[in-house]
């Protein structure tokens, strides 16, 4: 199985086979000294869109493997703020690197980026649609944490109308034998879009609304946070803000072995109190982001 060459846009472009060689490569970079692998080697970061965690982890992540990082993390800065079309920025930076790694707040542009470009491009989140190394990280991190994909209960929680995490996320664990569970007011409920897949594959799930009567059977809660930017205007935030928020009260429904994720930021929706005890994962999954975007990055430049 090779993926030289091939672009990271979405997770639906990956069967369970390919994901697993993914998760394995990045077992194995996470356990070896890799220090030169890719060095030689450019990434672009194209950041149109504010990021801490998944712009830094890149750049760790090809630094950590002998690689070099150019890019940007403002468009303010760039030819763009001069009305510089993203295909023409592409085929400029794609003369510049290796890879390219995109985030962009338009749905869709990073397969544009991958249809302009002719080296590999990575998809770092493209608006409300899909977050696809996330989901590798999330995989990777319930996988070390449970020792398994299969036979979960797995619920979701928040903002799942336009996190592009959860939405990944769901569409991945359709390749296992998992039960899903989706928390959220009616205004922010899992798209059908989603919901249809999982339909498809017969992967059984239900939606709720209330968080205490949702948790006591879960072996993994995911967070997300209500995306203030992602509404159409202030009064639909309002009506949703402060939904749901995990706290030491809440983990009293849950079993013990409940792990708690969060692709993070957080805001209110998760107590730092519960930050101390054994069902946070979150920090970890952040650090999971260092081997998955190492074992992607040597995978599409054919190194791994």
């Amino acid at each position: 199985m090779t993926l030289e060459g091939k672009d990271v846009i979405s997770v639906r472009d990956f069967d369970k086979e390919t994901i697993l060689h993914i998760l394995n490569k990045a077992r194995e970079v996470d356990t070896q000294e890799c220090h030169s692998l890719l060095a030689g080697k450019i990434m672009a970061t194209l950041f149109y869109e504010p990021s801490t965690r998944t712009r830094l982890s890149f750049e760790s992540a090809m630094k950590r493997l002998g690689g070099a990082v150019i890019g940007f993390s403002d468009p303010d800065t760039t030819s763009a703020a001069k009305g510089e079309s993203l295909a023409d920025s592409i085929r400029i930076v794609e003369g510049y690197a290796d890879v390219i790694v995109l985030r962009h707040p338009l749905e869709g542009a990073s397969r544009l980026a991958a249809d302009v470009a002719s080296i590999p491009v990575i998809n770092a989140g493209d608006g409300a649609n899909q977050h696809p190394t996330q989901t590798f990280l999330d995989l990777y991190t319930i996988l070390k944490d449970k020792g398994r994909l299969d036979s979960l209960r797995i619920g979701f929680l928040g903002d799942l109308k336009y996190g592009r995490t959860v939405h990944s996320l769901a569409t991945a664990l359709k390749h296992f034998s998992v039960h899903l569970r989706f928390i959220s007011p009616p205004l922010l409920r899992m798209p059908d879009y989603v919901l249809d897949e999982l339909k498809k594959r017969r992967i059984p799930f239900e939606e709720v609304s209330v968080l205490e009567d949702a948790i006591s059977d879960l072996d993994i809660l995911y967070c997300t946070r209500i995306q203030k930017e992602r509404f159409g205007s202030a009064i639909d935030h309002e009506k949703v803000r402060g939904a749901y928020r995990v706290s030491e009260h809440t983990l009293s429904f849950a079993r013990k072995e409940l792990r708690i994720m969060h692709p993070l930021p957080r805001v209110d929706e998760l107590d730092p109190a519960v930050d101390d005890s054994e069902h946070a994962i979150y920090f970890e999954q952040a650090r999971n982001g260092i081997p998955i975007r190492q074992a992607l990055l040597a995978l599409v430049l054919g190194k791994l």
